[in-house]
């Protein structure tokens, strides 16, 4: 399953999300572990949708839920121009929808050096944003798996909408690693599975340095041979041996030839499988009319991968450790 149409639920999750407190910023471990109680209570198609997805994925390395409870977009406030959002700001349909659906696969993490250390993100389009950031509007935004240079690298981005762009040419691009492996040749393969190559990483997280230059490395393919995560990023992976930039480059061809395009709209949740997929954003045109494109983004961690050294909470925030 690729696409649930939750929309027979909406009463049920509105009346989930409406025990949920109303200022989730207040006190953010609070409001999660409130939205874990309403986790356990969705409805049983939805909740056996996610808990397989948690399991195992799928061939298309995401689940888009649609039909979500959304408000009007006469009763949204303006799309916002600035971030981190303010802490007294009160709880939106969509970003109930994260918590209770987050909790149900695993912990909301906020990264310290990532949107001023904040869990919830407002996804924008912002005049003059660096081109690697998804406040960027009128660029591509290339294929890359979040954060595949940090050792705690997310298990899901989980991207929420509560305004599409007006004229709803914003795609997500989506290219999953279970597609495009069949088209890699064996030598392919082979060189690149458990392979560390150097990579950069985003202006966040270079410490204030212009360009540290390639400060973590990054296995393309590792994990199961038959059945691999993917670390990938169009951007920032920085090959320097002929035969790895080779294959890296049939590795890029063969994930763009399996690329899915997904147009968010009201009320969608997509849940990107961060350890079997790349994602992408294609451009679209701002107005600045407070009522442009408004996404709300979360990434969700689970102990796949020995990651979680038991304790944590959702709503922990933690440090940055590239891979190596």
């Amino acid at each position: 399953m690729t696409v649930l149409d939750c929309s027979a639920y909406a009463a049920d999750l509105t009346s989930l999300a409406g025990r949920l407190p109303r200022i989730p910023r207040r006190d953010l471990h609070g409001f999660l572990d409130a939205a874990r109680t309403a986790a356990t209570e969705l409805p049983a198609p939805l909740a056996a949708a996610l808990d397989d997805f948690r399991s195992d994925g799928n061939t298309n390395g995401y689940l888009l839920l649609r039909g979500l409870p959304v408000e009007d977009d006469e009763v949204l406030p303006r799309t916002p121009d600035s971030t981190p959002a303010p802490v007294h700001r009160t709880l939106l349909n969509q970003e109930a929808m994260l918590a209770i659906v987050g909790r149900r696969l695993g912990l909301h993490t906020g990264y310290r050096e990532l949107r001023s250390a904040s869990v919830f993100h407002d996804v924008y389009p912002s005049p003059g944003a660096h081109f690697l950031s998804s406040e960027t509007s009128e660029t591509l935004l290339e294929f890359h798996t979040e954060m595949a240079y940090h050792v705690r690298q997310p298990d899901y981005v989980m991207l929420a909408c509560s305004r599409a762009d007006h004229e709803r040419k914003a795609a997500t691009l989506v290219a999953s690693v279970r597609k495009a492996l069949p088209l890699l040749p064996d030598d392919v393969r082979a060189r690149l599975f458990d392979r560390p190559l150097p990579c950069c990483v985003d202006v966040a997280f270079r410490g204030g340095v212009a360009d540290p230059g390639a400060i973590a490395d990054v296995k393309p393919l590792y994990g199961d041979p038959r059945d691999p995560f993917l670390g990938y990023d169009r951007e920032l992976l920085a090959p320097k041996e002929p035969a790895d930039v080779e294959a890296v480059g049939v590795l890029s061809k063969a994930l763009d030839e399996v690329r899915e395009s997904v147009f968010l709209v009201p009320g969608d949740v997509l849940i990107v499988d961060n350890f079997r997929t790349t994602h992408a954003r294609t451009p679209f045109v701002p107005r600045w009319d407070g009522k442009d494109r408004w996404l709300h983004r979360v990434y969700i961690r689970t102990d796949r991968g020995g990651q979680l050294s038991g304790g944590e909470r959702a709503g922990d925030v933690v440090d940055f450790v590239p891979r190596h």
